[in-house]
């Protein structure tokens, strides 16, 4: 299945899992990735750029913020030994290979996978970390920005991680001008790597 229908709430293709084994931050991490989730198989090049360029959380209240089968937020986790993950997707098998993942790696305790709708509306968040589903057209990226950004405690601050032909500098001048200072913390293998800050 092509990555154009990831963000299916219920993908149509059969349920395959996928072994995916990566080191991040210094942690090897053994996840299980499936068919009709992004990134079935492999860890992706932008999150691999993601990782690359940056320094893992040391504390807080997380959101992975369309998690796929986990990584990130896993990653965030692991790294971070008393932080508390959560992790969101509209793909339900996303959400069912995050927690089985969570179970896996020791951390169900702080991490917790499901759909956006499930969130409690209060829910604040030290740090955003995300590989956005660019793919799902500005209008509706936008809209889920201008949903989740606003959640940032304050003082707190949002990592993504664009393609550059995706659009990742009107991205970071866009938020600019919603009135999230966004600058570049890094530009490798056609993506960069942005930081948002809740002004």
């Amino acid at each position: 299945m092509n990555d154009e229908h990831y963000f299916s709430a219920d993908p149509s293709v059969a349920f395959q899992r996928t072994e995916v084994e990566t080191e991040v931050w210094g942690h090897e991490l053994r996840l299980t990735s499936g068919s009709g989730v992004f990134a079935q198989g492999r860890l992706d090049i932008g999150t691999s750029v993601l990782f690359r360029e940056t320094e893992p959380p040391t504390d807080g209240r997380i959101l992975d913020l369309g998690c796929g089968y986990g990584v990130i937020g896993l990653a965030c986790a692991v790294a971070a030994r008393t932080a508390v993950v959560t992790a969101v997707d509209v793909n339900q098998r996303a959400v069912l290979l995050a927690n089985e993942n969570a179970e896996a790696l020791g951390v169900a305790d702080r991490f917790t996978a499901s759909v956006p709708e499930a969130v409690p509306a209060d829910a604040e968040f030290d740090e955003i970390w995300s590989n956005p589903p660019i793919r799902i057209g500005k209008a509706a990226l936008h809209e889920l920005l201008l949903t989740w950004l606003p959640r940032l405690a304050p003082g707190g601050r949002a990592v993504m991680v664009v393609g550059k032909n995706l659009g990742a500098d009107s991205l970071q001048r866009w938020l600019g001008e919603q009135g999230f200072p966004t600058e570049r913390l890094a530009s490798a293998k056609g993506f960069r790597v942005l930081e948002t800050r809740r002004a």
